[in-house]
């Protein structure tokens, strides 16, 4: 999730919260449906996915993200000594070098080259001149009726309203079938043309996101003239005709015609998705012939490994392998104690918050199991915790692009903090109530078919305490101006009867505690809500529900070490919490998107929310484990490299998104196909850039 700040010099549009005016007059024609409860805020937009990048493999005992977060071990210096002495053996030692190549260093250097490859011919395909979605013949200018100079954007449309009614003037109102319990909003007026047969026409740029609501009403007598729903189709060019029907009855019909056909919108990212599975089956073929040992035999023998290590350390530097970015040296003899064998698959959601809390556990287990004192444990959570929140505060801000950062104005509350505060509460919840992990029992009759949970009571009685003040304070806080335990978005959503309540508690503790200066400005809900308020949805009071999330993360993290080697039974588990937590999704959101008694929404962290995501989390580590640690059938490439470095792709992502070469200036900033390519081209160069890394054993620990 991305909270950047949208300012007009970065290039990029900031939505303008239009006035809000008076709602129309009653409708006389058919019942409206906007009387529902109120909806938590941007209900229109489905909750996205977690904040950083999904990196790839799951652990074993200790995940890349326990290390990274937890214990901060760096590659043995002797072997990687070793490693740098290579280049300065004789042929021979080469030779032996270039033949003990293996079939994944190969599959990695060629997955780099494939990245590329997509990138250039995801530009080749996607960029201007060639676009699918703009012909010789059928290019539509952006302002079809220059005359009315309507320049359109992305997803608008041109719509040409006709009123054809004699002596009749017509105020049009707007309204988004996704805006929920929203009342409508003026889109123009139309006069009437004074002159008998000749109808006044006026232009307008509607949205094409999705389904508009347009209700024309007589500007003089004030009652419905008729009501219509239509889906626009982007850079369309549409006419609404307003006129009388003369079939023995007396009736004004409202008719939409397409003057030019809009654009397919989806066509770039159809490509995208067939040059993503290209990629795929060229990974899975080279892999396949890497497995054959003459084809492997003959690659082994036509690449010189020294050869390929000396051209890369001449061009980008040599930095010491046994130094990471955020440590210091260790003396040459030293090397870490070995780990035990890794359980890859829950690597491929770290950065979620889920994972985070597995990644804790299973982390903070092995370190203990090495002799660790807790003492020394708290000061490095306490430490990392620290340093995630000022990296988040300071480095990562996007009040950065109002200019220099001061406090008066500086974002408190953020991804990174979030995190920070998250991964706090969770360590040391779980390092006050530590216990040694139970061996196999898989021969025992006694063993506690639920050991996993049993044996964590005290930690499940804080999660059920701090889930109760959650739902006490959002629900039973007295919020001025808004009814106790609204969940709305303000602005014009309930009719626009709480313009000021946008996420109810959530944000009237955040306004409270922090001050409206020090919390995010731009939230998504005045896009479609046209609040006026600002509202941060990494807010104080939804921290609460990602400790919960988090929490269940260690859940599974306790699931994969108190039942290892014990296939069966981590599978009945993970398929049972799956389900439970699913049950309970179902229950307080009535299977609906708005109507249930807490609704599904990212923006306040709703517990809903958090029990939806950790249950298809769950599902997705029941599909994962078998493939990736059971079977081993896939790797986790390509995202196992973000995963290993996933703080400085984030870091890096966040500081250097608006240079080049992972931004550019566009020839048309209003293309779809223009913004997939560059976020195509600047994704697969973090990608690269992560596996550089990781072969030069470079890692930026906290």
């Amino acid at each position: 999730m991305r909270e950047g700040c949208e300012c007009e010099l970065l290039g990029e549009r900031v939505p303008q919260p239009p006035q809000r005016p008076a709602p129309p007059p009653a409708a006389t024609g058919p019942a409206s449906r906007r009387d529902r409860p109120p909806v938590p805020p941007s209900r229109a937009v489905p909750p996205p996915a977690p904040a950083l990048p999904p990196p790839p493999r799951v652990t074993q005992a200790v995940t890349a993200a326990g290390k990274e977060a937890m214990t901060g071990a760096r590659p043995c210096a002797a072997e990687e000594r070793r490693s740098r002495e290579r280049g300065s053996c004789g042929g021979a030692a080469a030779e032996a070098a270039a033949g003990g190549m293996n079939g994944a260093r190969g599959a990695g250097r060629a997955l780099a080259a494939l990245l590329l490859a997509a990138s250039v011919l995801s530009a080749a395909l996607l960029a201007p001149g060639g676009s699918p979605e703009y012909g010789a013949e059928a290019a539509p200018p952006r302002d079809l009726d220059k005359k009315r100079h309507v320049e359109l954007k992305m997803d608008q449309a041109l719509l040409l309203i006709h009123n054809e009614l004699h002596g009749t003037n017509l105020t049009v109102y707007w309204n988004s079938e996704r805006c929920y319990h929203c009342s409508f909003q003026v889109l123009v007026n139309v006069s009437w043309s004074g002159k008998p047969g000749k109808p006044s026409t006026a232009a307008v740029a509607v949205s094409t996101q999705h389904g508009s609501i347009l209700q024309l009403n007589d500007t003089v007598e004030e009652k419905e003239v008729c009501r219509l729903e239509y889906k626009f189709g982007e850079f369309g060019n549409y006419s609404l005709l307003v006129k009388h029907v003369h079939n023995g009855v007396n009736e004004i019909a409202c008719d939409v015609v397409v003057n030019k056909n809009p654009i397919d919108s989806n066509l770039p990212v159809c490509v995208a998705f067939l040059i993503g599975v290209a990629i795929i089956i060229a990974v899975s073929f080279l892999r396949f012939l890497l497995s054959l040992d003459d084809f492997h035999n003959w690659i082994s023998k036509a690449i010189n490994s020294r050869e390929t290590d000396r051209l890369i350390n001449s061009e980008l530097g040599s930095p010491s392998r046994a130094d990471s970015l955020g440590g210091d040296t260790q003396p040459g003899g030293w090397c870490p104690p070995a780990s035990p064998p890794r359980l890859r698959c829950v690597d491929t959601f770290r950065g979620f918050v889920f994972i985070m809390g597995s990644s804790i556990f299973l982390s903070m287990t092995s370190i203990l199991q090495r002799g660790c004192s807790k003492l020394k444990l708290m000061g490095k959570i306490g430490w990392r915790s620290f340093l995630l929140i000022c990296i988040g505060m300071f480095i990562v801000n996007p009040n950065y692009c109002l200019g220099p950062l001061s406090w008066d104005k500086v974002r408190i509350p953020g991804v990174l903090q979030r995190l920070g505060v998250t991964y706090f509460v969770v360590a040391m919840l779980e390092l006050i109530f530590a216990k040694p992990v139970p061996e196999s029992c898989a021969s025992e009759r006694s063993c506690f078919s639920l050991r996993d949970i049993i044996f964590s009571w005290p930690q499940w009685l804080f999660i059920l305490m701090l889930e109760s003040i959650w739902l006490g304070l959002t629900f039973f806080l007295p919020v001025p101006g808004c009814p106790t335990g609204y969940l709305g978005p303000g602005g014009i959503g309930d009719l626009g009867k709480y313009p000021n309540c946008t996420g109810g508690a959530a944000g009237y503790i955040d306004r409270l505690l922090l001050g409206d200066d020090h919390i995010y400005q731009h939230p998504s809900s005045a896009v479609l809500y046209h609040t006026e308020v600002a509202y941060d949805p990494e807010g104080i009071l939804g921290t609460i529900n990602s400790i919960v999330m988090a929490f269940l993360g260690v859940q599974a993290g306790k699931i994969l070490l108190y039942y290892k080697d014990q296939t069966k039974d981590i599978l009945i588990r993970f398929t049972a919490w799956c389900c439970f937590l699913g049950l309970i999704s179902i229950a307080l959101t009535k299977i609906s998107e708005n109507e249930g008694f807490i609704p599904i929404n990212k923006n306040l962290w709703s517990i809903s929310y958090v029990t939806t995501l950790s249950s298809f989390a769950f599902f997705i580590l029941l599909i994962l484990y078998p493939i990736v640690d059971v079977k081993g059938l896939w790797t986790g490439t390509p995202f196992f490299y973000p995963g290993m470095n996933s703080i400085l792709v984030y870091v890096g992502h966040e500081v250097f998104e608006n240079y080049f070469p992972f931004q550019w200036k566009l020839g048309d900033n209003q293309s779809h196909k223009e913004h997939l390519t560059q976020n195509i081209v600047a994704s697969a160069l973090w990608v690269l850039i992560a596996y550089i890394l990781y072969k030069k054993k470079v890692f930026w620990k906290i």
